[in-house]
């Protein structure tokens, strides 16, 4: 699932004809790049491809002052089917993707070990702090957002103080962990 092709689409789909910049200034005013996997830079390149596919159509050419001209896009019909599709699969489909830190703990560096606390509640402060500064920022900005867009930043905070959650586990679990891996070196 592209979440800038849902974006792009889902943005002309609800607001209609837009230029590239408009969509750009969209996406930096809803701050994607906080709560999506694309940065409001991308815009104009994903804008390219999708009417490069048909699924947006030039609609019109406009200036004003001193500005550039703007070409003005809307989607097409098998952009709306496009877009009917990423809503769905955006919906159903889920990501949950491996943190490095999975394959560095299955791999502990032996030499290292005495260590490992500290770096592991070290993360854990990290994490803390970036739920609360989420949180900060979603009661800074909720006047602008809608429901749907609440609950869709809140599902980050979720997300952030689960992974703390887990983490806290870890550190609990890290003294046999540790001795464990000792263990091991000890028959190796």
């Amino acid at each position: 699932m592209s979440s800038i092709r849902l974006f792009i689409l889902g943005s002309l789909d609800q607001r209609g004809p837009m230029h590239g910049h408009g969509l750009l200034l969209l996406a930096e005013e809803e701050h994607t790049d906080e709560w999506t996997d694309f940065a409001p830079s991308a815009v104009y390149a994903a804008m390219k491809r999708l009417a490069a596919e048909e699924l947006l159509v030039k609609d019109r050419v406009e200036k004003q002052g001193n500005y550039p001209k703007r070409q003005f896009y809307r989607i097409s019909e098998s952009g709306e089917r496009a877009l009917s599709d990423l809503r769905s699969e955006g919906l159903t489909d889920f990501a949950i993707k491996p943190d490095p830190l999975d394959l560095a703990l299955a791999r502990l560096d032996p030499t290292a070990l005495d260590s490992l606390s500290m770096i592991i509640e070290d993360r854990l402060v990290r994490l803390r702090e970036g739920a609360a500064q989420k949180q900060a920022h979603l009661e800074e900005i909720t006047q602008y957002l809608t429901l749907a867009e609440t609950w869709a930043m809140r599902h980050q905070i979720s997300r952030w103080r689960s992974e703390a959650d887990w983490h806290e586990d870890l550190i609990a679990a890290l003294p046999e962990i540790i001795a464990d891996e000792k263990s091991r070196k000890e028959t190796t």
